[in-house]
C-alpha cells in the first residue's frame, strides 16, 4: 500500500460562474485549510450555517448530480469541484460559496484545475488516509448499469468505464480505462465537458433549469452531432464520465486503491458503491495503516 502526504492550496483563490439547476450567480472561494480538515463547504449567504463536509454521509438525492447537505444547508453540482480537488490531490480545503450551486464553467473541470494550479499546492506533515480495495464489491440497478471495485496489483487507482446509449443514440459506444494521478487528470481528464442530448434541453428548460446557458457552454448532442460546439477529444463524454466518478469516490474522504470498472453508471451508483466500500472498512479504521494521521 503506498501512501502520501496530506495537501492544502498555497493560498485562497476565488472563481464565480453560474448554476445550471439553480440559475444563481455564484461567487466561490477555495482557503487553504489544516491537516486532517478534509473538504468542507460553507454557504457564506446562509447567516450562521455550519460548515458542510463533502462526504458520503452528508449526501442526499438530486436527479442527475451530487448534493450534499447539514442542518438545513445544502450545496448541489459539486462533482465537478470535487473532481478537480481529487484529480489534483487536495485534500484539505474550506470551500466558501454564497448560493446553493456550485458553478458550470465550461461544464468541465479544466477552469478550476488551471486556477489550483496558479495558487499553488503544499504539502502537509500528516499521511492521507487510503483504502485498498482487497474484495471485489459491486452495486447494480435494474436496468443493467453496474459499477464494480476490484483488487488491483498495483497501489494506484484506475477507473474504466464503457458507455453504450444504443443503437439510436447520436452517442456512440465508447471504453476507456485511465490510471488517475495529477498528471492524467490534467491530460486527460479535466478538460471533457457536461453533455446533454438535444431533446433533453427543452425538458430541462421546462423545469426552469440552464436559462443562462447556451450550446456553447457546454455540450448538447443532436441527431446529426454537437450543436454550436466542438469536441475536444472523440470520446470526451466516457472521459466525462470518469470525471463524474471520481469527484463522487471523492466523498469517501480518503484515497482509493483498485480498479473500478463502471458500465452507464451514473452519480446514484456511484455513491451507492462509495457507502458500500466506506461500510466494509469503517469497523477496519483503528486496526489499518490507512488511518496515520
Amino acid at each position: 500500500m503506498r501512501t502520501r502526504n496530506q495537501r492544502t492550496l498555497a493560498r485562497s483563490l476565488e472563481c464565480t460562474g453560474v448554476g445550471i439547476f439553480t440559475n444563481a450567480d455564484v461567487k466561490i472561494r477555495f482557503c487553504p485549510a489544516p491537516e486532517n480538515h478534509g473538504i468542507q463547504f460553507v454557504r457564506t449567504d446562509l447567516a450562521g450555517s455550519q460548515p458542510i463536509p463533502a462526504l458520503i454521509e452528508y449526501a442526499v438525492f438530486k436527479q442527475r448530480r451530487t448534493a450534499i447537505e447539514f442542518q438545513g444547508a445544502s450545496v448541489e453540482m459539486i462533482e465537478h469541484v470535487m473532481a478537480a480537488l481529487a484529480g489534483m490531490q487536495i485534500d484539505n480545503c474550506r470551500i466558501e460559496i454564497n448560493a446553493p450551486e456550485a458553478p458550470c464553467f465550461d461544464g468541465s473541470s479544466q477552469e478550476l484545475s488551471l486556477e489550483f494550479l496558479e495558487a499553488g499546492i503544499v504539502e502537509q506533515p500528516f499521511k492521507r488516509d487510503v483504502i485498498c480495495i482487497e474484495q471485489p464489491v459491486s452495486v447494480e440497478d435494474d436496468s443493467g448499469s453496474f459499477i464494480q471495485a476490484k483488487p488491483l496489483n498495483r497501489s494506484v487507482m484506475a477507473v474504466g468505464y464503457y458507455l453504450n446509449y444504443g443503437e439510436d443514440s447520436p452517442i456512440p459506444p465508447q471504453c476507456l480505462t485511465l490510471e488517475i494521478n495529477p498528471d492524467t487528470w490534467m491530460n486527460q481528464l479535466a478538460f471533457s465537458r457536461t453533455f446533454v442530448l438535444e431533446e433533453e434541453v427543452e425538458a430541462m428548460r421546462g423545469l426552469g433549469y440552464g436559462l443562462k446557458l447556451s450550446a456553447e457552454d457546454l455540450l448538447v448532442i443532436g441527431q446529426q452531432g454537437v450543436i454550436d460546439n466542438e469536441l475536444r477529444t472523440l470520446d470526451e463524454c466516457v472521459r466525462h464520465k470518469i470525471l463524474d466518478c471520481l469527484g463522487d469516490f471523492a466523498l469517501i474522504g480518503c484515497d482509493l486503491q483498485g480498479y473500478f470498472c463502471a458500465q452507464q453508471s451514473g452519480h446514484a451508483l456511484n455513491r451507492e458503491l462509495i457507502k458500500k466500500i466506506k461500510s466494509t472498512h469503517q469497523s477496519r479504521l483503528s486496526e489499518t495503516a490507512w488511518k496515520v494521521a
